[in-house]
């Protein structure tokens, strides 16, 4: 077992108001943001988990919420001054904000690029009135326009747009239309993935009218294919990027790889090799708790041996890039004759292929194995 690169997660809990679908560790604001409060909790966040890096530098940083663009340059820059203090940077590292378009303006995203964000990641969810009405979204289509235009000019590494398809009373033009404004707007990035009902959300109490199976199947197929017409390589289930501008962030989570999270319901998984342990921890919840906490861990344990394979290859799959076997033994510690026998079964069923290259093996999921990615990875329960 050996570190793997490690990147960083922030939390930002709070949001205009709740989205219908969302399940996330997000809070609607009702009295104001306790903005200055949360930057001095997050610090010493910071501090206490700086330790776990391992004198590792951090490759990629991700503001994720809730909506961190509900906070000013000046705070976020200030949260980069703290990690920076206590971690070292890849000259590379890829530092990205989520953001969403009723929060911004042509100067706030300017601000947040000098403030040391280099890629944004931009909540758009649909370009129609109608369909934002529907999801609980506070932006309209131009402001989601402007958004995109704004981060195309700035001078930072990429952004991305998010869309869903699968959306109350969907058709198939919709969805194209939508995938077309994006492919429009030039986004190095897409994300782009199906509305689910979530439980515990107002979507699962009050189910909204969603498209058949069928016409979601269609979408998909149609969606990928006007993606692929237009240079977007799929990389990963819902990720799409021209050559060069995958998410470093997501390839990380995705490859195993380790993440520190601080913020109130961050989730971190880190490698312990001197201890032979993957350690899995989620900080405190709600703001107020969080807030008021001089130990920010909730709850934490060890990655049991008999679940790592399973959490290892449940990642791993979700990408379309071929795995290296022996990647398998220096990320969980366990000897790759562990998942043989389920590895030759998916092989003869036609969810995996084994190939040499350069005198190393690669799995890769075949087109039925990404089909059928839930029945592969029940082999490894």
């Amino acid at each position: 077992m050996q570190h793997p690169p490690l990147s960083l997660y922030i939390h930002i809990p709070w949001c205009a108001q709740k989205c219908p679908y969302c399940d996330f560790n997000s809070h609607a604001v009702k009295q104001g943001i306790p903005e200055q409060e949360y930057v001095q909790a997050l610090t010493l966040d910071l501090q206490t988990d700086a330790h776990l890096a391992a004198s590792r530098p951090l490759q990629s940083i991700f503001f994720g919420g809730g909506t961190p663009s509900i906070f000013s340059a000046a705070s976020i820059a200030a949260i980069l001054k703290q990690v920076k203090n206590n971690f070292s940077l890849t000259d590379d590292c890829e530092i990205t904000l989520e953001a969403n378009p009723g929060t911004l303006d042509n100067q706030k995203l300017s601000a947040f690029a000098e403030a040391g964000i280099n890629r944004f990641s931009i909540g758009v969810q649909s370009f129609q009135a109608a369909k934002l009405n529907k999801l609980g979204r506070i932006h309209n289509p131009q402001q989601a326009i402007a958004a995109a235009q704004t981060a195309a000019k700035l001078t930072i590494k990429s952004f991305n747009l998010d869309l869903m398809h699968g959306l109350p009373e969907q058709n198939m033009q919709d969805a194209l239309a939508d995938l077309q404004q994006a492919i429009d707007l030039q986004a190095p990035h897409i994300s782009w993935y199906q509305l689910t009902i979530e439980p515990n959300t107002l979507f699962a109490s009050q189910p909204p009218k969603l498209p058949q199976d069928e016409v979601l199947a269609d979408i998909q197929q149609a969606g990928q294919a006007l993606l692929a017409a237009n240079g977007y390589h799929q990389y990963e289930v819902s990720a799409y990027s021209k050559k060069g501008y995958q998410s470093q962030h997501n390839l990380n989570y995705w490859r195993f790889g380790d993440y520190l999270a601080v913020g109130c319901g961050a989730h971190g998984k880190i490698t312990q090799p001197e201890q032979e342990r993957i350690l899995r921890y989620e900080k405190i919840k709600h703001p107020k708790g969080y807030l008021a906490a001089d130990n920010f861990v909730y709850k934490s344990h060890s990655v049991a041996i008999e679940d790592r394979a399973f959490e290892y290859f449940m990642n791993r799959f979700r990408l379309l890039e071929a795995c290296p076997v022996d990647e398998f033994t220096r990320l969980t510690g366990l000897p790759f004759t562990q998942v043989e026998s389920q590895i030759d079964t998916a092989l003869s069923r036609d969810l995996l292929t084994l190939r040499l290259k350069n005198n190393s093996q690669y799995l890769q999921v075949t087109e039925r194995g990404q089909r059928y990615l839930n029945d592969l990875l029940a082999l490894f329960i």
